[in-house]
């Protein structure tokens, strides 16, 4: 039936009285969804839906909803989902005295139970409702899209996504809890703005003793640290927020949307062998608490922080698999994604790794849709020569110098809100000298490479340049574009002898590619007023993929890989003193373990590179015996090196050819042994 507000005298000498009192107290923020009601209250709406998901303050919300429609003297009504039978008759059971009454106001809670009427309430129960009535349902399924479609309603209903609180908000219900200032930071990074995670570790930090020293361990040492929820608040929360889930691999994939940056099929395919991605992908879209963004789906920040640290607890070594996967999976797919999926790719591996490093991470996890990354076209022009001119002189040079040249090197970023161009990089490609003379930044890169290890055959050198509105330097969603964009180009280019990074010396995040394992070699440049640093890498001396285990093996869940020597670098005539080093000394396991050859691309991570040297060595011998062109050579090579002839002279005897005849074959074998490895030193380059 309904029901007329307790009269505050009697309420005050009641138990419930002080509930109310101090549940008021807590309640903070929501003056939005308070001023639509009160609109709907008197002039606007008749139909309100709150959706969001559980735990966000939809309860909290509803209950001061009633208030506010007892204190405006109208008749009150509120039904909870869960304790009702999900059906017509039931509901109309329950509610059915609001059809006679103007100022009846019904509140229904938990309404994603009773999801199942919600077509027989448009069309059936709510038309007959009196056209002073109000109807505010609450649960965590946004409502049918036939709300909005429908013209008949489309005036009298409102849709309210209730979402977290605002910083200020959040911080004034830790107030309302008695939480120490200390322990504000720690709390608010954990939980964000989540209404029900604030509360329950407010209880939690206030409880526990160890929390302060959290706090301030936390506070001191910035983003490595952060407070962690005890299992008894997790638990809770998994069982508010995220419910009952449907399989194992309904949960798995949660799991995995929680541990990526953002999840896609590929990512859930490649994490759940024998699952259905498309099903599984379709049923986290759906979630309350998941949201799309520009490279998948991600879970609001309190979920992913209760669902990490259950299964950190609960399965470590589940865990430690599924990062491992991930990690494996995430990687391969930076080398294979289309240019436009590739940053998604590269986001989500360094996600992987957040919080756990020694160093302060150059990455933002926020506001991840503010800005988006396009190529160039030639309609862009005029707004990228704008850009340039705001950076100086030089660099509006150096911009049409490069984009009438290399204009596919170029990637834009726009804001979303309004598409205004906001930054831009080159990764500018070089195989000749000669094409770095015109930009002083680049001729300077390539003055460095070639003093410190110049480009053989076949290899190139790239400079990565950016130019960025001041509004958006130093740590930023588009900073982590232009990263992550660099990053792309680094593992995906093959042939890459050194690249460069260009950044001016007054850039107050210039420090971040240190980061990256990239380093000033001393030689800035010059352009106009501005001085640049060229941060360096050699990726012949530490290839990609060492570079990239180094990076990313500093987690608490992975055991570093046992650290590689860099390799050496070596010209074409170096190297082939080192082959016929290697064959005089083919026998001599120490002189072979000298040999520089152990110590290029072409036997990089072998256990025992002198052996693997020897066995290289004899059987590209024993290969050039198959070639019908290269008997000679072949016999020659034979003789000497795996015979042992004790001399050449030996050699020439048992082949039966004067000495200058033998000499020549072996030269020419040698340099045959010498081309081919060559060709494979230089073709592992990537």
């Amino acid at each position: 039936m309904l029901c007329k507000p307790v009269d505050e005298g009697q309420r005050a000498g009641r138990l419930e009285g002080r509930l109310q009192a101090a549940r008021q107290r807590a309640f903070v923020g929501r003056k939005e969804e308070l001023a639509v009601f009160e609109e709907a209250l008197y002039t606007g709406a008749r139909v309100l839906f709150v959706h969001g998901p559980g735990g966000v303050g939809k309860s909290a919300l509803l209950g001061r909803f009633a208030q506010r429609a007892a204190e405006a003297d109208r008749n009150v009504l509120m039904l909870d989902g869960r304790i009702l039978e999900e059906s017509p008759a039931a509901f109309v059971a329950e509610a059915g005295a609001v059809l006679a009454d103007e100022r009846a106001v019904l509140l229904i809670d938990t309404f994603e139970r009773l999801q199942g009427l919600e077509s027989w309430l448009r069309e059936q129960f709510l038309p007959v409702l009196p056209t002073g009535a109000l109807v505010v349902t609450a649960g965590r399924i946004s409502p049918d899209m036939m709300w909005r479609a429908d013209p008949g309603w489309a005036d009298l209903v409102r849709i309210i996504e209730l979402g977290e609180l605002g910083r200020v908000d959040a911080t004034a219900l830790l107030d309302s809890r008695g939480v120490a200032g200390e322990l504000h930071e720690p709390l608010l990074t954990f939980a964000g703005g989540h209404p029900l995670a604030l509360s329950l570790g407010a209880t939690a930090a206030r409880e526990s003793a160890a929390a302060v020293s959290t706090a301030v361990s936390v506070r001191d040492s910035g983003a490595g640290s952060r407070w962690r929820p005890p299992h008894d608040v997790v638990a809770t929360l998994l069982d508010q927020i995220v419910g009952e889930v449907p399989s194992p691999a309904h949960r798995h994939a949660l799991e995995v949307c929680a541990h990526t940056y953002m999840s896609t099929q590929d990512v859930l395919r490649a994490a759940l062998p024998g699952e259905d991605a498309a099903t599984l992908f379709s049923w986290l879209r759906r979630l309350p608490f998941v949201e799309p963004g520009p490279y998948g789906l991600y879970p609001h920040d309190v979920v992913r922080e209760v669902l990490e640290a259950d299964l950190r607890w609960r399965d470590p070594q589940g865990y430690a698999d599924m990062h491992r996967c991930l990690k494996a999976c995430l990687t391969e797919r930076i080398r294979a994604a289309e240019d436009s999926d590739v940053l998604g790719a590269v986001g989500s591996l360094f996600y992987l790794h957040r919080g756990e490093g020694q160093r302060a991470e150059p990455h933002v996890w926020r506001g991840a849709g503010e800005v988006y990354e396009d190529v160039f076209r030639p309609e862009d022009t005029e707004d990228l020569l704008r850009l340039a001119t705001e950076q100086g002189a030089g660099a509006v040079a150096a911009v049409s110098h490069w984009m009438a040249r290399q204009p596919q090197a170029f990637r834009l970023y726009r804001r979303a809100a309004d598409g205004e161009l906001a930054g831009a990089s080159a990764w500018l490609r070089l195989e000749g000298e000669e094409q770095a003379q015109a930009d002083p930044v680049v001729a300077t890169a390539w003055a460095t490479a070639r003093a410190n290890a110049p480009l053989r055959p076949g290899e190139h050198l790239a400079v990565y340049r950016s130019w960025v509105r001041e509004c958006h330097q130093g740590f930023s969603p588009m900073m982590n574009l232009i990263q992550w964009r660099a990053v792309a180009w680094f593992l995906r280019s093959p042939h890459l002898a050194w690249s460069f990074i260009a950044m001016r010396t007054d850039d107050r995040s210039s420090g971040r590619y240190e980061y990256y394992g990239m380093h000033d070699l001393g030689d800035h440049a010059q352009e106009k007023d501005t001085e640049y640093v060229l941060a360096a890498h050699d990726w012949r001396a530490v290839p990609a993929h060492v570079w990239l285990d180094r990076l990313l093996a500093t987690g608490a869940q992975e055991v570093p890989a046992p650290h590689e020597p860099e390799l050496v670098v070596l010209s074409q005539e170096e190297f082939r003193d080192a082959v016929r080093q290697a064959l005089r000394h083919l026998p001599m396991h120490g002189e072979l373990a000298a040999n520089p050859l152990t110590r290029t691309r072409l036997l990089a991570g072998r256990a025992t590179p002198a052996r693997a040297l020897r066995e290289l060595l004899e059987d590209n011998i024993r290969d050039l015996g198959r070639d019908p062109w290269a008997g000679k050579p072949h016999r020659a090579l034979d003789v000497t090196f795996l015979r042992g002839a004790p001399t050449q002279e030996a050699a020439a005897e048992r082949l039966g050819l004067s000495l200058s005849t033998y000499r020549r074959h072996l030269n020419a074998g040698i340099e045959r042994i010498s081309d081919d490895l060559w060709r494979r030193e230089l073709r592992g380059a990537g």
